[in-house]
């Protein structure tokens, strides 16, 4: 006989709508708490948005990414970030990092006398290191960036509106925006919270929790919107719960896979990939809760069109407006 492992039984019948005031409510005002507290206390931006300068080194020995910190860290050059560069290109025995130094006080780059030190420092490591480049990143660059950055999260935002809206109905493309909304404004604030650095990876990482979380959201509504005309007298509230008891398990299975993954990596990974690594760790946990609580709660409260397939039906977003309120 074949086992399954079930994370979650078959007959669960969980209320999501019980504590729908403490759940749904509080996801409301901490987003809007998470948004004043990225205006309040602002991003902790790194060199991609504040500017600096990135120098790059080659050498015949390996990369000791540990040894070149240490080497700079008496400077007090604040925030360096150091990673190793790999090409199928390189040498057998070239090998490549680069290092980004955030602007200082006063001054757009790193001036001459400051990377003359630098180099100094990590020639004391390795006297093989070169450095073919230095190049310096300025607050015009900067702010183009920036701006890119936020262009490019919502640029997504509405490609999955259209997408959601075109297989559904536009309630369902609302309470897809509600969560995500959601999960963008609590990683925000998250970041905003505890000062942890925000740069491009940051950028990318929320990028992949809109995918990660609209793809959760999409199951709990495929399967409401096979219910809605399966069921054609059971109130929409209970189609909602049935929906996302029926989906719970996938959703477990899907999360909790993910998320040791994560924490592999968060505790393991270094820290050059610890800040992505928390924001995607932290974005599955508020995009699962968010498809759950927030994004059908949404749909609840609009209403839904009950016979899909029927034509001269009331308008979608009248006929069950307010079940089960």
């Amino acid at each position: 006989m074949a086992y399954r492992l079930k994370l979650v039984p078959d007959d669960t019948r969980i209320d999501f709508f019980r504590w729908a005031t403490l759940t749904f409510g509080g996801s409301f005002v901490a987003s809007i708490a998470a948004v004043i507290l990225a205006i309040v206390m602002g991003l902790n931006f790194g060199i991609d948005f504040k500017g600096g300068t990135t120098i790059r080194t080659d050498s015949v020995t390996p990369v000791d990414v540990g040894a070149y910190r240490a080497a700079v860290k008496p400077l007090n050059l604040g925030d360096v970030s150091i990673t190793q560069v790999y090409d199928p290109t390189f040498r057998a025995d070239q090998h490549v990092a680069m290092l980004r130094i955030q602007a200082q006080e006063g001054s757009e780059a790193v001036t001459p006398e400051t990377i003359a030190r630098i180099e100094t420092a990590l020639q004391q490591v390795d006297p093989s290191i070169t450095f073919p480049s230095v190049e310096s990143v300025g607050p015009k660059v900067s702010g183009e960036l920036i701006r890119t950055a936020v262009l490019s999260v919502l640029a997504g935002v509405f490609a999955i509106v259209v997408y959601i809206w075109l297989r559904f109905e536009w309630q369902f493309a609302i309470g897809a925006v509600a969560a995500l909304v959601h999960d963008i404004a609590l990683t925000i604030g998250i970041f905003a919270l505890f000062q942890i650095k925000f740069d491009l990876t940051i950028i990318a990482a929320l990028l992949t929790i809109l995918g990660y979380s609209i793809n959760d959201t999409v199951v709990v509504f495929d399967r409401l919107r096979e219910n809605l005309t399966k069921y054609k007298k059971t109130p929409l509230r209970d189609l909602c719960n049935l929906s996302a008891n029926e989906t719970l398990s996938r959703t477990v299975m899907t999360s909790g896979t993910t998320l040791i993954a994560l924490i592999a990596l968060l505790v393991l990974g270094g820290d050059v990939i610890r800040g992505f690594v928390f924001a995607m760790t932290w974005g599955v946990i508020v995009g699962t809760y968010s498809s759950i609580y927030v994004a059908k709660n949404v749909v609840l409260y609009l209403g839904v069109k009950r016979d899909w397939g029927r034509k001269g039906d009331t308008p979608a977003g009248t006929q069950f407006a307010g079940d089960g309120k």
